[in-house]
C-alpha cells in the first residue's frame, strides 16, 4: 500500500506517515467519533490558520472531546509536522478522537481522548490544469444526514451519506455528488460548501452545512468585490438554472462546477464572476492578514 510522504504527531512523537497507526479500540475508527479540521499550506505559508484551530477547537468542545495541549503548543506541533515533511504545499489535518477506554468501557466519558495530527502534499478536488472544464456533479436523491441528527458545523467523519451519494453519481457519470435536504433544497457535497449565482448575487445555502473556513473565504472576498451574497435556503432547480455555480474546499480553494446532472451549468465554463473570486483567493495566501509562514511560528 502506498503512503503519502509526509510526517504525523502521535502520542507526543513526530513519525513518518507510515507508522502512524491507531488502535482498533479506539472510539474514533469504531463509531465514527471525533472531530478533525483541515488547515494547508502553500507556498510555505499556512492560509487562515487561526479560523481552523478555533473551529477545531470549537467541535472538540462540542463534543465533549479534551484536547490534551492548549492552543499554542496545537500550532506549534501543526508547524513541526510541516517543516519535518519537507512539503512547501502541504495538506495539514488535525484529529481528535475519543480513545480508548483503558477497561473497555462503553461510557465514552472513560475513553482517553487522543490528539493526532500529520502534513502530507497538498491534495486537490478538482487541480488547477482542469479548472476550465470544471467539475461535473449529480444532485442525489440520498438526503444529508439531517443537522438534528450530528451537527455538520462540527466537522466530523459521518460519510456513508456522501458515499453512497458518490456511488450514486459515479452511476450517472459524474464526478462527484451535491446532497439535498428534506426540503428538497441543497445542502453540501463530499468535502466542500455550493454556490450558486444568478444575475450577479451569489447565493450559498444557510442550513445544514459545515461552516467552511473557504466558505468564508469566499463570501469576504466577494464583499470586498461589492458582489452581493445571500445565505439562504438554494432550491435544487435554483441550482440547476443559475448563471454559474462553484464549490468550496481547502482541497483546491475554489472551483467551478460547470454541470449538474449532465447539464451545462451557464456557458459550461468557469463563469466571470467565479473567476474573479478564485484569482482573488490564491492572491491572499501571500497576505498577511490572511496566512502565516511556517518556520515564523517555530520561530524563537
Amino acid at each position: 500500500m502506498s503512503i503519502p510522504p509526509g510526517t504525523a504527531y502521535m502520542d507526543g512523537d513526530f513519525v513518518p506517515m507510515a507508522e502512524a497507526k491507531i488502535s482498533v479500540l479506539d472510539w474514533g475508527f469504531l463509531h465514527s467519533d471525533a472531530t478533525y479540521d483541515v488547515a494547508h499550506v502553500w507556498r510555505g505559508r499556512f492560509f487562515r490558520l487561526d479560523a481552523h484551530v478555533d473551529r477545531f477547537m470549537a467541535s472538540a468542545a462540542r463534543i465533549h472531546l479534551l484536547l490534551p495541549v492548549d492552543r499554542a503548543e496545537l500550532i506549534r506541533i501543526l508547524a513541526e509536522c510541516v517543516v519535518r515533511s519537507g512539503h512547501d504545499d502541504a495538506y495539514v489535518e488535525m484529529i481528535l478522537t475519543r480513545g480508548v477506554s483503558p477497561t473497555f468501557s462503553r461510557d465514552p466519558r472513560d475513553a482517553v481522548n487522543r490528539l493526532i495530527c500529520f502534513a502530507i502534499p497538498f491534495g486537490w478536488i478538482l487541480r488547477p490544469e482542469d479548472r476550465d472544464k470544471g467539475l461535473s456533479v449529480a444532485i442525489s436523491e440520498i438526503q444529508r444526514i439531517p443537522p438534528e441528527s450530528v451537527d455538520p458545523r462540527v466537522k466530523n467523519y459521518h460519510w456513508l451519506d456522501f458515499v453512497m451519494g458518490l456511488y450514486d453519481a459515479y452511476g450517472r457519470g459524474a464526478g462527484s455528488v451535491i446532497l439535498q435536504d428534506a426540503s428538497g433544497s441543497l445542502t453540501e457535497g463530499p468535502g466542500f460548501n455550493v454556490f450558486a449565482v444568478k444575475t450577479g448575487t451569489i447565493a450559498t445555502p444557510d442550513h445544514g452545512v459545515l461552516e467552511g473556513i473557504t466558505r468564508r473565504s469566499a463570501i469576504e472576498i466577494a464583499a470586498d468585490l461589492g458582489i452581493p451574497v445571500e445565505k439562504r435556503a438554494l432550491p435544487v432547480e435554483e441550482a440547476r438554472t443559475a448563471d454559474e455555480v462553484f464549490a468550496t474546499s481547502t482541497a483546491g480553494g475554489i472551483m467551478p462546477i460547470t454541470r449538474i446532472d449532465g447539464v451545462s451549468v451557464g456557458k459550461g465554463k468557469t463563469g466571470p464572476i467565479t473567476r474573479r473570486l478564485i484569482d482573488a483567493y490564491w492572491d491572499r495566501h501571500s497576505d498577511p492578514a490572511w496566512s502565516v509562514g511556517v518556520r515564523e511560528i517555530l520561530a524563537p
